[in-house]
């Protein structure tokens, strides 16, 4: 049993007479079957492991890609080990100690005939198949160690022997090159994926809708794109630290409104742009939060554009998951950059939009103001010089109703126009007058004011978070109305007396139409994003009837407790 090193005292490389003419030609057939094949990484190395195999005689072959940081392996491909065995040997080896360990730190070829006697091994767990005479070479990529290929249990129990080493170092060589392809064409296409996420995110963000939504779509490509358990949003609070503001999961999440606190030791680096990478988050300990113990990997960046720190982008992934390399650090960087310009250019538009709004809204003020009110006044002293010339008692009655109507008229008239005129900083915050608010708002584009009733005490009851979701909810509602459901007529209900379906008290938000209903086909992203929101409060969101003939219409239910 011996170390083969490649230089050094006492070193021999050994002879090219001792390749026979056979083994160059299965050498030669074992280099043109690595370097075939398809582009992608993780075939590559499983390739390359077949083909070892098979080039010295050897039952089982592996490659141990050597982490980043050079402590532990970051990746383990084995051939010669069935699925169930392998589920049956459980976790794979790390490289953080035994003999895999030790090739890390001293990548050098070994051949041992008996792996058992070698001082540097630490035996194999339960399960795990025999294993005698070893072989092991590093592979080097672009002058740079990529891990080490190892073959183990040479057929007929003999040792392998220097034509064997010689072959898989020459293997070794060709893999290397193989490797390295693999990898560039890997890092072209993770950009590619990234950029194409990055213009998923700017297209959804300009494309118009409301706020929350833009920071949800950022939260759902930064997961999909870092193959993460989560993606969280988060902005800075009134209170000093982060409010996770948008979370992307498979499961449902209670992080929605989560707070991050100020006395984070975080907290203060997050808000000045510096991005933070953690490889196990829940034995950090610096985040002072109960929501990192589910997790490992993490990393968090800021969304920053120009020097302006909007918040930070988080993407965890699960307690045992492989950390985040070089590679994705900088690709989350770079599209956190870009979301975060996205939305400032979404928040302009949004600004722009909103001026062009309240520049028709002043328009429509002194129209009703100049004319219309002018004209009712003008049409109604009409009316009172009508009445006194008149003799008939019936008649003179049916005209004082007439003006009585046009008095209450002019001063219904005159209140919207002192609501059109209000600037938005000077109406209560209040969730009563918020909704009126919005359905003021959507009086213009509708043609008519939607009919409004309000249940309980609405804004002693409901808390911060949930009517803003229910303010959220509602301006969707509204703008699917308008937009699809051609309706003459919309009732709104909010009812903070409400008993949700496992007996909570909560609220709930009735808006119904007399229009055309909801389509069969086409998008239902404003219904997802009312379920979506109903749902991360431990509320539900539904569809009803409307409130036309036959039930024309639709009435969509949302619910949450307060």
């Amino acid at each position: 049993m011996s170390a083969v090193p490649p230089s050094g005292p006492g070193a021999h490389a050994p002879e090219p007479s001792s390749v026979s003419a056979l083994s160059m030609s299965q050498l030669l057939a074992a280099m043109r079957s690595v370097g075939s094949g398809g582009l992608e990484l993780h075939s590559t190395l499983d390739r390359i492991c077949r083909t070892a195999a098979g080039l010295a005689d050897a039952r089982y072959a592996a490659i141990g890609v050597v982490a980043e940081d050079g402590n532990g392996l970051a990746d383990f491909v084995h051939h010669g080990v069935d699925e169930a065995a392998a589920r049956c040997i459980g976790r794979l080896p790390d490289g953080h100690n035994g003999l895999l360990g030790a090739l890390i730190h001293d990548p050098v070829p070994v051949c041992l005939g008996n792996l058992a006697a070698d001082l540097r091994s630490c035996g194999f767990p339960e399960h795990h198949p025999a294993m005698r005479s070893f072989l092991g070479v590093p592979i080097r990529v672009q002058g740079e160690i990529f891990g080490n290929l190892y073959v183990t249990e040479k057929r007929g129990g003999e040792p392998f022997d220097e034509a064997d080493l010689h072959m898989v170092r020459v293997l070794a060589g060709e893999a290397g090159i193989a490797i390295g392809n693999a990898r560039l064409y890997e890092a072209a296409k993770q950009r590619e994926r990234w950029i194409d996420g990055s213009v998923a995110v700017t297209t959804a963000l300009l494309s118009g809708g409301d706020a929350d939504d833009a920071l949800q779509v950022v939260a759902e490509q930064a997961r999909r794109l870092s193959g993460s358990a989560a993606g969280v949003v988060l902005l800075p609070s009134d209170e000093g630290g982060l409010e996770i503001v948008a979370v992307a999961s498979d499961r449902p999440s209670d992080l929605l409104g989560a707070m991050l606190p100020a006395e984070s030791a975080i907290v203060a680096e997050l808000l000045a742009g510096q991005s933070l990478f953690m490889d196990d988050v829940a034995s950090d300990g610096r985040l002072l939060t109960e929501y990192a113990k589910g997790f490992g990997p993490i990393m968090m960046v800021p969304l920053q554009s120009d020097g302006r720190v909007l918040g930070t982008l988080v993407t965890p992934r699960v307690r045992g998951a492989r950390p985040f390399t070089r590679a994705e650090r900088t690709l989350a960087v770079q599209f956190a950059s870009q979301a975060a310009l996205a939305l400032m250019m979404a928040d302009a538009q949004r600004d722009r939009e909103r001026l062009a709004v309240f520049e028709d809204r002043d328009r429509i003020a002194r129209d009703l103001h100049d004319l219309v009110i002018q004209r009712l006044f003008a049409t109604g002293m009409m009316l009172e010089s009508a009445q006194r010339r008149s003799v008939v008692p019936e008649v003179r009655e049916g005209v004082g109703k007439a003006v009585d109507e046009l008095d209450v008229t002019i001063q219904e008239i005159r209140a919207a126009i002192f609501a059109l005129q209000q600037d938005p900083a000077e109406v209560s915050s209040g969730l009563r007058s918020r909704v009126l608010r919005e359905i003021t708002m959507a009086a213009v584009p509708l043609g008519f004011k939607p009919t409004y009733r309000f249940v309980g005490a609405v804004d002693a009851l409901v808390g911060d978070l949930t009517g803003k979701n229910l303010i959220a909810a509602l301006r969707e509602t509204l703008s699917n109305a308008f937009r699809h459901s051609r309706a003459s007529r919309l009732d709104v209900v909010v009812d903070a007396t409400a008993t949700l379906p496992d007996g909570r008290p909560g609220v709930r938000l009735t808006v119904a139409d007399d229009g055309v209903g909801v389509p069969r086909a086409g998008r239902r992203s404003g219904l997802r994003n009312l379920r979506r929101r109903a749902e991360s409060l431990g509320g539900d969101s539904r569809l009803a009837p409307g409130i036309g003939a036959d039930g024309a219409g639709t009435t969509v239910v949302w619910q949450a407790p307060y």
